[in-house]
């Protein structure tokens, strides 16, 4: 079986107050762009900034990321290859209780990422993709 070389991942970390997204350069390990609940303007945005099981706060730091990443690629030629995820993966992460809330928040970020006009590719076509919002 080959491996595919992903020229861009789509990381995902909750916490338990926060959500942060990353889109890394695989060839490099660097950082493309990034956005946290945890960051000053997008905290006050949301009640008692409490993000982590909110799907809407999901969606709006895929709507920020998504601009960062509009602005970011005219320095990172592929971009337009799309970046790579694994939903399962990042739903099933170490330590994660609630797979069903974690999944909702995943597919609110990637959701709202593709409505923004970037080319997410999802990998891990095993995972039921009905938890999607449309």
């Amino acid at each position: 079986m080959a491996v595919v070389r992903r020229a861009f991942e789509l990381r995902l970390h909750i916490s338990l107050k926060f959500i942060t997204a990353n889109v890394i350069d695989q060839s490099n390990g660097q950082i493309v762009a990034q956005v946290s609940t945890i960051e000053h303007a997008l905290k006050q945005a949301f009640e008692l900034g409490r993000t982590t099981k909110n799907p809407q706060a999901a969606a709006v730091v895929g709507e920020v990321l998504s601009r960062r990443l509009k602005l970011e690629a005219l320095n990172h030629h592929g971009l337009e290859h799309g970046v790579h995820t694994n939903v399962f993966k990042q739903v099933h992460k170490k330590g994660v209780q609630d797979c069903g809330a974690n999944a909702k928040i995943v597919w609110s970020v990637i959701n709202s990422l593709r409505e923004n006009g970037i080319r997410i590719i999802v990998h891990d076509a095993d995972f039921d993709d009905s938890t999607s919002i449309s």
